[in-house]
Formats: C-alpha cells, sequence, structure tokens
C-alpha cells in the first residue's frame, strides 16, 4: 500500500499530500479572507506541508499564512524559498542569489512566518551569476548559525544536484512535474535513489483540456486522464495527484489553489486508489509511451 507519510532529511515527518499557496490572494478584501479560510481548512483538513516563496508577494504570502495559522499546530511544515528578488532599476523579478540578498531574505521570511527557524528552507532557483558554492555556503552558515533547518533546491538538473551535493546536505527538491510532463523524471530518479523528497510544481495543471499545456501530446493526456477519472467516479486532477503519489514514495505533490472546493477534491485525492490496469495507463503517459511531454 502506498505510504501516506514522508520524512524529508530523514526528520521532519509530513503527510505526503501537501498545499501550494502560491494561489492565493493576498491583498485586503474579501478575496483574502477567502486565502485566510483556505490556509486554515487545508490544516483542518490533515494537510501538513505547506509551500510559499519570498516571490509569492514580495514576502506577503509568507504573512498571509502567518496570520492564517499562527500560532502554528505540532507537525506543521510551512518551507519558503529564497534566492529571487526584485531588481532596483526595474522591480521586475530577477535570480538573485547572492549570499547577502539570501540572508536578507532568509531574516525577513523569520519576522513574517514569526519563527526562530525555518525548518525547510528551499533555493527558488540556482543564480547563474553567483558560484554556486557562494549560494549554497551562504545557506550553510544559515544552517550553522541555526536560522535554518534543513536546504532544498528548486528546478535542477541530475548534474546540479550533484554539484550542489558536495557543497550541502539537500533535504528537497522542488521541479516542475506531472504525470504528462515528466521533463524532470532523471531527476526524480535521483532523489528516489539518495532518499531526498521531490515537490513537484505545477502538478496537476494539464489535468483538465483546456488546461495550461492544452495542446497537442498534453491535449491527448489530458483526454485520458478524464477518461480514467470518469471510470473512477473522480476528478481528473485527483487522478493526476494519485499517479503522483503513487508513482514514488518520495514524491510530496503541492497543488495550489484559491478555490475551498478545489482544496477539498485535491486533498481527498490521497485516498483515491488506482487499479494495477489504470496505473499503466497513466504511466503511458509518460516519454517512452509516446504521449506526454
Amino acid at each position: 500500500m502506498t505510504s501516506t507519510t514522508f520524512h524529508i532529511g530523514g526528520e521532519l515527518g509530513v503527510r505526503r499530500l501537501g498545499f501550494g499557496a502560491m494561489r492565493l490572494p493576498t491583498e485586503p478584501g474579501p478575496d483574502r479572507e477567502t486565502s485566510l479560510n483556505i490556509a486554515r481548512r487545508a490544516v483542518e483538513l490533515g494537510v501538513t506541508l505547506i509551500d510559499t516563496a519570498h516571490m509569492y508577494g514580495g514576502g506577503a504570502n509568507e504573512e498571509l499564512l502567518a496570520e492564517a495559522l499562527y500560532p502554528y499546530p505540532d507537525g506543521l511544515l510551512i518551507t519558503t524559498k529564497v534566492g529571487i528578488a526584485r531588481s532596483s532599476p526595474t522591480a521586475q523579478w530577477k535570480l538573485d542569489a547572492r549570499p547577502d540578498v539570501l540572508r536578507d531574505q532568509v531574516d525577513h521570511a523569520l519576522r513574517r512566518l514569526r519563527v526562530d527557524r525555518l525548518d525547510l528552507l528551499q533555493l527558488h532557483r540556482i543564480d547563474p551569476e553567483t558560484p554556486l558554492a557562494d549560494q549554497l555556503g551562504a545557506l550553510r552558515e544559515l544552517q550553522t548559525a541555526g536560522k535554518i533547518g534543513l536546504i532544498g533546491l528548486s528546478e535542477i538538473t541530475v548534474t546540479e544536484l550533484d554539484q550542489a551535493r558536495r557543497i550541502v546536505e539537500v533535504a528537497s527538491v522542488q521541479n516542475r512535474y506531472s504525470v504528462v510532463d515528466r521533463e524532470h523524471e532523471p531527476v526524480l530518479a535521483a532523489c528516489e535513489a539518495a532518499g531526498i523528497a521531490f515537490l513537484p510544481w505545477r502538478p496537476v495543471a494539464e489535468a483538465a483540456p483546456g488546461g495550461a499545456a492544452s495542446g497537442g501530446a498534453a491535449s491527448g493526456g489530458a483526454a485520458e486522464l478524464a477518461a480514467v477519472a470518469a471510470e473512477l467516479d473522480a476528478t481528473p486532477a485527483q487522478v493526476a495527484l494519485a499517479w503522483l503519489l503513487d508513482h514514488s514514495p518520495v514524491i510530496l505533490p503541492i497543488p495550489g489553489t484559491g478555490r475551498l472546493d478545489h482544496l477539498e477534491e485535491n486533498v481527498a485525492a490521497a485516498d483515491l486508489r488506482l487499479t494495477p490496469v489504470h496505473r499503466e495507463r497513466l504511466d503511458r503517459l509518460g516519454p517512452s509511451g509516446g504521449v506526454g511531454v
């Protein structure tokens, strides 16, 4: 039977189906109240892993989660990401993982989330203009200082993962991945071999016709997802999430939504069981089956 829990870094026990907070509106008004209710409802439904980032509103998303959930219940892990900052001349977001920037963003995250330590801190992207040793060295120093616990990376290659693991212990990887988008299958395999948590972002984007990648092969994948969902009396998104949970024990999906009904549907996917026949049909949506991305 598929395990419902995973220990990130061998120490942070979470339920494998988490929640991505990126889509929660943070501006004052009714939408913000809905966001607060969604965050609280996620925890009520048993979610113990919530993902946010400095980039999500320049820290506004972190503040929203603290307003909704602080004081945090035991066992709740809120992980954030640093390493993308606004450019002073243009105010546009850009990769910036210089040590001073990382230290400043970590300090702000600690304040916004109202904690003394970030139990899991992820580098949002590797900055090609800053030596990797400097980026990860700064995170290692913050780890030694007790400001962060475990270190994770996002949107990396197998080679970059290998290079990073020579500098720090990597506890998690957050790459784009789904049943019809398996570009990073080699990274997932490397994570599984090393026992590293793999947090796929955009895990259900192609789960319905007309979605983010509705053309060509992805459209065929959406059609097959819809067919399997109809046979299981489930939604395509639930089938996509169930496949992820079944595909590898290190996968921790973090689907995001700004709608309460979608949240409840997503969380219910943890209880959906795929038959061997359905699993085989979904497996064929990957590159080897000629349908996936």
